[in-house]
């Protein structure tokens, strides 16, 4: 396997650049860990997440067993966020039959950046002809039985770490991330070599026929739906608010982070969703929105193979049967790797109890700015300073802003002047890629608070990226924008489920757009119109506040 995580400077360990000529991006890596990472997190991430990228690319034949286990490192952070080298990507593509290295790279960020050069080769062909069939038979069935494991594993640890006493809440961390590595490294090779394939495939034959949608053809009911589903519920008075919890509290704002405090910590997200949901009418039931959109999609495939040739169909029949059945399973080791992390997370916080009672470090929340391999083996003598000093550095990179993707290493640059050198005073349109259809009006809301604590239902949501458990909010939301994101990532999945516009890939939507603006979004054209720029509206604490006085 790849080189272990080791920082070149353990005193910083969120600046690790790559060389010069290097290209990088923070996108759909930053969709599952956004933001400023802590030191452990990023300890977690740049360890597994490297490793998963090497394994993957192997798996599917891409890889050789040298270049598996090479030391080169894929996955590095830049002033805390975690980024991605574009030549995997691109070295991926060009191996891969079918693809390319420029089709891959534009899929993911919309063109091709400037010096990657293109090597594509067929040397490894009979290896990924032989692999890929194995993978593409044996993953579904490897990643349901993830999920059924990671299930009942979360149930029955979380719960163990209140009373665990230090040596137990250690063998749960490392148990834990062994289990996160294993469940990340499972979501990219189904991605990429099941979910991908499938999808392309379905939306070349409505390209080619004119007939069906992509959205409905690419299957319904994914494991972010539950979320939607289970709230309704409750809104209904059909599930308890600790049911939710018990069923989902892993979710919350920022969860891929593990210092971030997720739903089963902090429900009082959950309380305002269930009490918007009971606004909603009842025609909105999103059970009924499954019903009906599984039983469009028993009308399209019957109108896709009257629109084919007779010898055609029995292949077309077997796509869209495996895209229904398939295509689905995107969040599902997702939601498996993220209950390793919230295992990890309540491991870490038990932890940074018994060490703060011994005097090791003064918070809880101090553990942190510690690494993963510094917790589960021996803590640095220097500690507290350590701490100290992470600390500092991390809030100085908050401080900063870093584009979506670059070369070498991006130049340093204040939060508020990169959000200044993008605003527009004028009407000019936001494009991007247009993933759910659609046309909507509507008023905007910028979302920098992942609690959701201003949202209003009705709004077009934008923001820079989001996580599972935005299906959360979207589901009451009119439109959703997003500066990073492609046709399979999270927002584009459950924008499609939920019927509702997306646009994702604008780069800028959340530094040109402003709250309170009048936007026209069209989710197949990829664009948002500014139809008027508003005042920013009332939020909800102050609303609040002004109506109980």
């Amino acid at each position: 396997m790849s080189a272990p995580f080791a920082p070149a400077d353990r005193r910083d360990p969120l600046h690790d650049p790559g060389l010069t000529g290097e290209h990088w991006s923070t996108d759909n890596v930053g969709e599952a860990a956004p933001g400023v990472l802590t030191p452990l997190t990023w300890s977690v991430w740049g360890d597994y997440g490297n490793r998963a990228m090497c394994e993957l690319a192997y798996r599917l034949g891409a890889f050789s067993r040298a270049e598996r286990d090479s030391d080169h490192r894929w996955v590095r952070i830049f002033y805390g966020r975690i980024a991605l080298q574009m030549e995997y990507l691109a070295l991926v593509g060009d191996r891969l039959p079918g693809t390319s290295a420029e089709e891959v790279l534009t899929s993911i960020f919309g063109r091709v950046p400037e010096g990657i050069v293109s090597s594509p080769t067929r040397r490894r062909y009979p290896v990924i002809a032989a692999r890929m069939p194995i993978v593409f038979a044996a993953v579904p069935r490897q990643i349901r039985a993830l999920a059924r494991d990671a299930e009942s594993w979360w149930r029955s640890e979380t719960p163990r770490l209140g009373g665990a006493d230090q040596a137990a809440a250690t063998a749960i961390l490392a148990g834990a991330l062994e289990r996160f590595g294993h469940a990340v490294t499972l979501q990219s090779i189904g991605l990429l070599g099941v979910i991908q394939p499938l999808y392309d495939a379905v939306a070349q034959l409505v390209a080619r026929t004119g007939v069906g949608e992509l959205g409905v053809l690419s299957g319904s009911g994914g494991a972010e739906m539950a979320i939607v589903g289970d709230l309704w519920k409750a809104s209904r008075g059909q599930l308890a608010l600790e049911q939710v919890v018990a069923n989902h509290g892993f979710h919350g704002p920022r969860e891929g982070e593990l210092c971030a405090r997720v739903w089963r910590e902090d429900s009082a997200p959950l309380e305002r969703l269930i009490a918007d949901y009971a606004e909603q009418d009842s025609l909105s039931d999103p059970g009924g929105m499954d019903q009906e959109s599984r039983a469009r999609r028993a009308v399209m495939h019957r109108e896709l193979l009257a629109a084919l040739p007779r010898a055609r169909r029995p292949a077309v029949r077997v796509l869209l049967s495996l895209a229904a059945d398939r295509i689905p399973l995107r969040g599902v080791a997702k939601r498996a790797f993220l209950q390793s992390l919230d295992v990890a997370r309540a491991s870490a916080r038990r932890l940074g109890e018994h060490l703060t009672a011994q005097q090791l470090i003064d918070d809880p929340e101090d553990v942190f700015y510690l690494l993963a391999d510094e917790l589960i083996g021996e803590l640095p003598r220097d500690t507290k300073e350590l701490v100290s000093v992470r600390r500092e550095r991390r809030l100085e990179y908050e401080a900063l802003a870093l584009p979506g993707n670059w070369k070498g290493t991006p130049a340093e640059q204040r939060v508020d002047d990169f959000g200044k050198a993008a605003k527009t005073s004028d009407l000019e349109p936001v494009s991007g890629l247009g993933v759910s259809g659609g046309v909507v009006e509507g008023t905007v809301r910028v979302v920098t608070d992942p609690a959701f604590a201003d949202v209003e239902p009705g709004e077009v949501l934008v923001s820079a990226t989001t996580d599972p458990s935005w299906s959360s909010i979207m589901f009451i939301s009119a439109a959703l924008v997003v500066d990073i994101g492609s046709a399979l990532s999270h927002a584009a999945v459950v924008a499609r489920e939920l019927g509702i516009p997306c646009v994702v890939n604008t780069r800028v939507g959340t530094r040109s757009l402003q709250t309170g603006d009048l936007v026209r979004v069209d989710g197949s054209a990829g664009t948002v119109e500014i139809l008027l720029r508003g005042p920013r509206p009332v939020s909800r604490p102050a609303r609040d506040a002004a109506v109980s006085g």
